[in-house]
């Protein structure tokens, strides 16, 4: 996860801390829990703010988050959206989005991570799917659609993704 955390100026009276200390002052400001064992409260040699023990958290965080999304998919049918992008140091990213109806009868779009892929052909693209099923306990007999960014490597009839998908599980129809 590459997250901006810290801020050009994190003293006391800075106007912009940076994410993670923003977020944390946040959550002080409205949890009196939280307020007298942070920041300016927190031990001197305790207070969770460097750059590892940050990132750990925010890790932590979106582990029980993308947790709590798949429970809320439980056996529900769900369809996925995938945009695959280079980011500024060129490595190939897919992002994943699930799409579902929840226990209320709402529909749901719930973004689950973003893919670090070793090309964008699709076979590759698949097996980075698989992988993400896999871990995250996900059946692609469950999949009833699919929708990509328009990628000629993804909606291909023969040999795409669209068309790999289908011959696992013929109900995830294409949506472009």
């Amino acid at each position: 996860m590459e997250l901006a955390f810290r801020g050009n100026d994190e003293s006391e009276h800075s106007s912009n801390h940076g994410n993670f200390l923003e977020l944390l002052q946040f959550l002080a400001d409205h949890n009196e829990d939280v307020k007298a064992v942070t920041l300016k409260n927190a031990p001197e040699n305790h207070k969770l703010t460097s750059p590892d023990i940050q990132k750990d958290i925010v890790s932590a965080c979106a582990t029980e988050r993308i947790k709590a999304i798949i429970e809320d998919v439980g056996t529900s049918l769900f369809s996925i959206l995938i945009v695959e992008s280079r980011d500024v140091s060129t490595k190939e990213q897919m992002a994943i989005v699930l799409h579902y109806v929840d226990k209320n009868g709402h529909v749901v779009e719930r973004f689950i991570g973003i893919e670090n892929v070793t090309s964008t052909v699709a076979l590759s693209l698949k097996e980075t799917i698989d992988e993400v099923f896999s871990r995250h306990k996900l059946s692609m007999s469950r999949l009833r659609g699919q929708v990509y960014n328009g990628a000629n490597n993804m909606q291909s009839e023969f040999n795409g993704l669209k068309a790999l998908i289908m011959k696992e599980s013929g109900c995830a129809y294409y949506i472009y």
